[in-house]
Formats: C-alpha cells, structure tokens, sequence
C-alpha cells in the first residue's frame, strides 16, 4: 500500500516546514506582545534583551535571530502598535452616527491610546539608526493608505461630503496626530489634552447631505418631532 501511517505523515518534511513557520511566528508574536510592554513601562535603554527574553520565556538568542537587536525590536513593536491602534480606532469611528462623532471618535482612540507615542519614540530613533528608517516609513505610508481607504469607504457608503479630498484628509490626520503627540510629550501634556488640540487643528472634515439632519430626531412619547424644518 501506497498510504503511510500517521506517524509518516509527520515526518513529511513539508508538515515539518509549516510546523516550524507556525512556532517561529507565535514566538515573534510573543516577543514582540512582551517588549512592547516592557519598553512602555521602562523606556528603551533601562530594558536589556535578557529581561525581554526572560518575560517572554525565551532565550536571548532568539531576540537576536529575530530582530538583531534591541533597537530593531523597540521600532518593530512601536510601528505594529501604531497600526493595531489605527485598525481599532476605525473600527470604533465607522459605528457613529455623524461626521463631527466619525472624527471625535478617531482621535479619542488614537490618541487615548500611548501607541502613537511609542511610534514617535521608534521614529525619532531612526536618526541614529538610519538603517531602521524603512520600517518607520513603510508604517507611515500604510497609515495613509489605509486611512484613506476606511475614510473614502464612510463617505462613499453614508453619503457625506468630504470637505478635503480624502487622500488629503487621511494624511492630514496622522500628520497632526503625530505632531500633536511630538510636542504634547514634550510638554507633558495629557491625552485629554492632546485629543483636544487635534480636533481644533483638525477642524470640520465632513458633512452629511442636508436631508439626513433633517431626519435626525428622537421620538419620545406623543411629543412632536422639534427638529423638522418649519412649514
């Protein structure tokens, strides 16, 4: 018979491959889950590859198999944070009901949030080590894309007007974001404060067609609707 026992089957070298694929990507994962805590509690330089490793239930060598060196791993986790954050803050912003709540909603996730300093920590490294730089940029201009592609997505499917072009409009939003972060930690500023300040340098960025603000009321008891246009 030409069929091998499950054993066999095993020992298929191919088997073996996507075994080894699936624990060397759990195990940067986890490296990456662990450092990223680490390097927010403590900062880049007071965190050693050993405490990575040893928090993680790793071995040293594996950080340095992986990511080469601390450096590499801080800009890593800094620059996968920024983007699971911005995934989350349009998940958030796409269930409101307005563009002023579409906006509002952004910015509290993003900057609630300390991914977008940890980002800005990771870009500022990179003017010593030039040789980071492209992981820093590739993360910024999938921010763009990908904010333009939810933003484009809320115009098109609720019918708002987008003041700018969206491709400005998504642009503009991280450039402020990260300005705003840039200079709020400078100044030790809050979240509240930071969100504050984006929204004002933000201003309007979309609005909805005239007959959705007509139709929007809440009907309680008997009462008339008081928010139709008159006559």
């Amino acid at each position: 018979m030409r069929g091998g026992s499950s054993s066999d089957r095993l020992r298929d070298p191919k088997h073996t491959v996507r075994a080894t694929r699936t624990a060397g990507r759990q195990m940067r994962s986890r490296l990456l889950d662990t450092a990223s805590r680490l390097f927010k509690e403590q900062g880049l330089a007071a965190v050693s590859i050993a405490a990575i490793a040893a928090a993680a239930d790793a071995f040293p060598s594996q950080i340095t198999y992986y990511f080469r060196t601390k450096e590499a791993l801080f800009v890593e986790a800094a620059c996968r944070d920024v983007l699971y954050v911005a995934r989350a803050a349009e998940q958030h912003a796409g269930k409101q009901l307005s563009p002023p709540d579409y906006t509002r909603a952004l910015v509290d996730s993003v900057m609630g949030a300390d991914a977008v300093g940890f980002f800005v920590e990771a870009m500022t490294l990179t003017r010593r080590r030039q040789d980071l730089a492209p992981l820093v940029e590739r993360t910024v201009e999938r921010l763009h894309a990908e904010g333009l592609r939810a933003y484009a997505a809320e115009m098109a499917a609720r019918g708002w007007q987008s003041r700018l072009d969206p491709e400005t409009s998504a642009r503009l939003f991280w450039t402020i974001a990260i300005g705003v972060t840039l200079e709020g930690q400078a100044m030790g500023r809050s979240a509240d404060d930071l969100a504050a300040e984006m929204l004002r340098l933000l201003g309007p960025q979309a609005d909805a067609p005239a007959e959705a603000a007509r139709l929007r009321l809440v009907k309680t008891g008997n009462s008339a609707p008081s928010d139709l246009p008159e006559g």
